[in-house]
């Protein structure tokens, strides 16, 4: 049975209190509230930083059973490397992120790409042959050279999602590629229509068999906590 994940980027913004977090909840609390409300993170943090070992297992503990932590690739792989001899870089950031996914808590590994990085087919084939079996990862473009057929067609082959990133500067087609989907949801504001509409699409999805991701994002304001609990409701 296919499920939906709903959460934000990211979980540790006191700017959420009270309407999310009560007022004199302590930030260390934060996460495992969260999870009691939500059931998935997009952790950006490890963009910048790779996580110790101790972090992540006090983060599965402090979690409920199911929640699960999607992570973005370390910027060396993106953009530094830009995916070119990046095996190394690749096995220590998959080597630091695995007690998420011994644990079972492990959701989809998101590469972002940086925006003036253009379309290149065969970088991103050769890239794909390195990531290991039996994990999700989603890839988010951010120049429009990428959204083409070809590049659509080495995600098909390897069940890579193409991330479908709503933002004021780029539309990326609703193009599905793996047996799940991953949107990240960038705009300023959303509406009680447009989470309507977000979880109609969302129930379509689960019907047909495939995970659903959605990650909202507000770090100054509760709204993308709240706009992703709204739609759990809508569409769980």
């Amino acid at each position: 049975m296919a499920t939906l994940f709903a959460g934000t980027s990211g979980f540790a913004y006191p700017a959420w209190k009270p309407a999310f977090y009560p007022a004199k909840l302590p930030a260390k609390e934060f996460l495992a509230f969260y999870s009691g409300r939500l059931n998935c993170v997009e952790i950006n943090y490890t963009f910048r930083r790779l996580p110790a070992a101790s972090t992540l297992e006090a983060w599965v503990a402090a979690t409920r059973p199911g929640f699960v932590f999607a992570v973005k690739a370390h910027m060396r792989i993106t953009h530094m490397l830009r995916l070119k001899n990046a095996e190394q870089a690749t096995d220590v950031f998959l080597k630091a992120i695995d007690p998420l996914r011994t644990a079972r808590r492990l959701g989809p590994v998101l590469f972002q790409l940086p925006p003036n990085m253009k379309c290149d087919v065969a970088a991103l084939r050769d890239y794909l042959a390195l990531l290991p079996n039996g994990m999700r990862y989603a890839f988010e473009f951010r120049h429009e050279s990428w959204l083409t057929e070809a590049v659509y067609g080495e995600l098909r082959q390897r069940n890579v999602a193409l991330c479908l990133a709503e933002s004021e500067k780029l539309e990326i087609p609703e193009v599905v590629t793996a047996d799940f989907v991953y949107y990240r949801l960038r705009k300023q504001d959303y509406t009680e229509a447009d989470v309507d509409a977000i979880a109609l699409r969302t129930k379509e999805l689960l019907a047909a068999g495939r995970d659903v991701y959605l990650m909202f994002k507000h770090e100054e304001t509760p709204e993308g906590a709240l706009n992703a609990e709204l739609l759990m409701k809508k569409a769980g």
